[in-house]
């Protein structure tokens, strides 16, 4: 390939990365949009309500991770172009999500699993021609521009039966493989190769008849780390306020004992906990996690593990104030437990991830004393704990997620920072 017929890179930069140094804040317009998170994550949570089964929480993993990736796409474009975002191509992202959030209320029923896949279809394209529209290739978040994930929820919207989550569910492994596979400079390789493939016919056509040879610019936009930082953070406050919604609603309807009251205190100090873990002595939502210590495109899905962890614990605490006299059923007492062991994996992820970036070298001894106990106390909770009550259940997890604070005691608060290196 000669240096005539390459592509030429243009690097596009946002209001951030361009010189201007006035912090940037998330618009009305994406203020308005994250609407859509309150209501995408209340119906998502009312699939863990009664008692979930494996299959149930397969169905909502999926469901999860197909309504964040949507959001995500949005997200990185609004991200990306800043004030130049277009309105209606927003609300028609916003009107997409409110049909999909409206659809897993009967997601078991047919026409609403067609709607739903109609719609993750639909508006996968709108965002793939926004960057081809706009003549970039957005480096940090790759499932924006390839499709091939698509494919999968295009067949099953002609397939019934449990054939069809499978498709689903193979289609967001495609997604995923691509988002953790492709590294920022393997990326933008692909891409330049793919896009000289494809010009290279028009090139060769104007050559033949005598018109200017012209190189194929290509501009490689990145995401702009604190303000999407401050929009990850925000999905992250809106999963913790439906574990807010779920302890109010569920009181508010209940006359208020003493085993009621312990339990609600003990589950707004858990929220406490994760909120201090995620958002003060974290980065984006992710715990213990440092802006500048992963690549962006890591960060995004340790923010969807972490925000699914988060809705699953949401939903047990509002069981858990259900079956608050005697034992609580095995199905919740896991769904409470998996969901803030998992959290906790994240958060050792997140506190390996920060020191190797600090350049301080691993202290194994540390993240053993720091993570091991809260994770031993959640599972053997989980295994051990059939005749706890519900109120002793989640004071235990209070107090692992405590002792996962006890290392930040009278520490600052972590500065925001850029998102990593590329």
């Amino acid at each position: 390939m000669s240096r005539t017929d390459c592509p030429h890179i243009v690097p596009f930069m946002t209001d951030m990365q361009d010189g201007q140094h006035d912090e940037r804040r998330a618009t009305w317009l994406e203020l308005f949009f994250d609407l859509i998170v309150v209501a995408g994550t209340a119906q998502l949570a009312h699939l863990l309500h009664g008692g979930p089964d494996l299959v149930d929480l397969g169905l909502f993993t999926v469901l999860f991770f197909a309504f964040w990736t949507i959001w995500m796409c949005f997200t990185t474009y609004g991200d990306v172009a800043g004030a130049r975002a277009r309105t209606g191509t927003m609300l028609i992202g916003m009107l997409g999500m409110t049909v999909m959030a409206a659809a897993v209320a009967g997601v078991h029923e047919g026409r609403h699993l067609q709607s739903f896949a109609i719609w993750y279809v639909v508006l996968r394209f709108v965002v793939s021609n926004i960057w081809r529209g706009r003549g970039q290739v957005l480096i940090d978040w790759p499932v924006a521009q390839f499709s091939m994930g698509t494919a999968p929820w295009v067949v099953s919207i002609w397939v019934d039966g449990p054939a069809r989550y499978w498709l689903w569910a193979a289609g967001l492994a495609i997604d995923l493989w691509t988002t953790l596979s492709f590294s920022a400079h393997r990326f933008q390789e692909s891409f330049e190769a793919r896009m000289f493939r494809t010009k290279r016919q028009a090139e060769r056509h104007r050559e033949h008849r005598g018109g200017p040879r012209r190189p194929v610019d290509i501009t490689v936009a990145y995401t702009d780390s604190a303000h999407l930082g401050e929009r990850l953070g925000l999905f992250t406050i809106i999963v913790l306020g439906e574990g807010v919604a779920q302890l109010v609603s569920i009181g508010s309807g209940e006359e208020w004992d003493r085993t009621l009251q312990v339990l609600g205190f003990g589950g707004f100090l858990l929220l406490v906990s994760v909120w201090a873990l995620s958002l003060v002595h974290g980065y984006g939502g992710v715990p213990n996690l440092r802006a500048a210590a992963l690549p962006p495109r890591i960060v995004l899905f340790l923010h969807c593990v972490t925000n699914g962890a988060l809705v699953a614990l949401a939903a047990g605490l509002g069981a858990a104030m259900e079956h608050r006299h005697g034992e609580l059923p095995e199905s919740v007492r896991w769904l409470l437990c998996a969901s803030f062991a998992a959290y906790v994996v994240i958060g050792l992820a997140g506190a390996v991830a920060a020191q190797l970036a600090a350049g301080a070298g691993l202290h194994r001894g540390v993240l053993v004393t720091h993570a091991l106990p809260p994770l031993a106390v959640a599972l053997l909770t989980g295994l051990l704990g059939s005749r706890l009550p519900a109120a002793a259940v989640v004071w235990l997890l209070v107090a692992a997620a405590l002792w996962g604070l006890r290392g930040y005691l009278g520490r600052p608060a972590r500065p925001s920072g850029e998102l990593a290196a590329r």
